[in-house]
């Protein structure tokens, strides 16, 4: 990274994002010096806050003095700083347990797994295999994040999200599975009304299909928590299906 960043400006940013996926909304300095433990005054906070925004990390919506952790910052955040909330084993066997009895019938197989991962992570949640089928559970979970408490937006989601070709497009090609789990955001997209949108996707292979499960919220997704569930859930897919 051309602009690496000091340890200093890395354990802020790493603040401002844990803070941002809690409360939606943009993070000042004052925040962040009482509740963060930084060790630095809030003037030197606010330094280091500029020149974030000025590499790329943070923006500065017009209505606010506090800021927002960008999609450059979020992949950061994703890649290297966060801490994943592991799973229990009671989890991952009761996961298990719950597609075991679908697991000869991929349309039953891929309309239980989004049920469950929608139920877990409280989104939406969607699945895709390569022959156009797609599936999607939890539409009402977008509306609990203030993010889409514009219906313009929600309505320019969910016609997207009707579209198969769109999802097969997004979960099949451009997340074409060159990592376990790989993060999408809306500002990617080229779409104005994706751009709050975060996408988290795995893939795996479903009775010689490729297939892909992914979970859909605003970009300040709780990251720590979808991506492990993500990554085990495809395991689970491959282990059942094979």
């Amino acid at each position: 990274m051309g602009d690496a960043l000091t340890s200093r400006q890395t354990q802020i940013l790493k603040a401002l994002i844990d803070e941002y996926i809690e409360t939606a909304e943009p993070v000042g300095s004052e925040v962040l010096e009482k509740k963060y433990n930084l060790g630095v005054s809030s003037a030197t906070i606010r330094n280091e806050m500029q020149d974030l925004t000025q590499m790329g990390y943070l923006k500065q919506p017009h209505t606010s003095a506090g800021r927002m952790p960008t999609s450059k910052a979020m992949k950061f955040y994703v890649g290297q700083l966060m801490e994943e909330k592991q799973l229990s084993l009671a989890e991952e066997v009761k996961m298990k347990e719950e597609v075991w009895e679908a697991r000869d019938d991929v349309d039953e197989l891929m309309e239980e797994a989004v049920r469950i991962l929608a139920d877990r992570t409280r989104s939406l949640s969607v699945g895709v295999i390569d022959d156009g089928r797609t599936w999607h559970a939890g539409l009402a979970n977008v509306f609990t994040n203030p993010e889409f408490s514009d219906l313009g937006l929600c309505a320019g989601v969910f016609s997207f999200l009707e579209e198969d070709e769109n999802l097969v497009e997004i979960f099949l090609r451009r997340l074409a599975g060159s990592s376990p789990v790989e993060i999408l955001f809306g500002e990617d997209l080229n779409s104005p009304f994706l751009e709050p949108v975060g996408i988290v996707a795995t893939h795996f292979n479903i009775k010689n299909h490729q297939g892909a499960l992914g979970v859909i919220g605003p970009m300040r997704l709780s990251y720590p928590r979808v991506v492990p569930l993500l990554r085990h859930f495809g395991n689970i897919i491959e282990q059942v299906t094979t």
